[in-house]
């Protein structure tokens, strides 16, 4: 079973539309227990990096999600459920991420218009080139060997990341009609 991570995202009843438009089961969990139970975990996100990963500690799963992906159990970060995988971001760096990765989530550039939001178009390593519904002020740097997708605007920086049994993306699968549907499904059936 699919757990989807509750911690007040704004984005959660989103996600479990897009798992329903693919008929995939899930659950929502909000404590450690429930992490331990899952399958698979997803882990939306839309806000600020910092409130997020404070939720993250004040519900005490902290080390329980890492303890799962260390354990091979798939685990797939939306937006800024991927940014929290990383050692920080420019959004609040008094905050620690999950540090599963190491870097740090950057802030786009004066100049650029933030957020960046709406469909974008990705670079695919298969070489296609699908369209994504984006929605963010903050970017993973491109780092070639977690990136699956690349983007640009301004800067070069992951849409998508796949490290093993993890998953990530920028981009809202489950606002991105087909194409996201097709990532949904990819990692339903991981």
């Amino acid at each position: 079973m699919i757990a989807i991570f509750d911690y007040g995202a704004g984005n959660l009843r989103s996600v479990q539309n897009g798992l329903d438009a693919i008929g995939c089961d899930y659950t929502l969990v909000r404590d450690p227990d429930g992490l331990r139970q899952a399958d698979k975990i997803i882990l939306p996100g839309v806000g600020h990096f910092g409130q997020m990963v404070r939720a993250l500690d004040e519900l005490g799963v902290r080390e329980t999600l890492l303890e799962r992906i260390h354990a091979d159990i798939p685990f797939f970060g939306i937006c800024l459920g991927m940014q929290a995988l990383f050692e920080s971001s420019e959004e609040a760096p008094e905050v620690r991420g999950l540090g599963l990765f190491p870097g740090t989530v950057r802030r786009f550039s004066e100049g650029i218009r933030v957020p960046h939001m709406g469909w974008d178009q990705c670079e695919s390593k298969t070489g296609q080139s699908p369209y994504y519904y984006f929605a963010h002020s903050y970017y993973v740097p491109e780092v070639s060997r977690l990136a699956a997708e690349v983007c640009t605007y301004g800067v070069r920086f992951i849409a998508s990341l796949q490290h093993g049994k993890v998953f990530g993306t920028q981009y809202h699968p489950e606002k991105s009609a087909a194409a996201g549907q097709e990532v949904l499904k990819s990692f339903a059936t991981c």
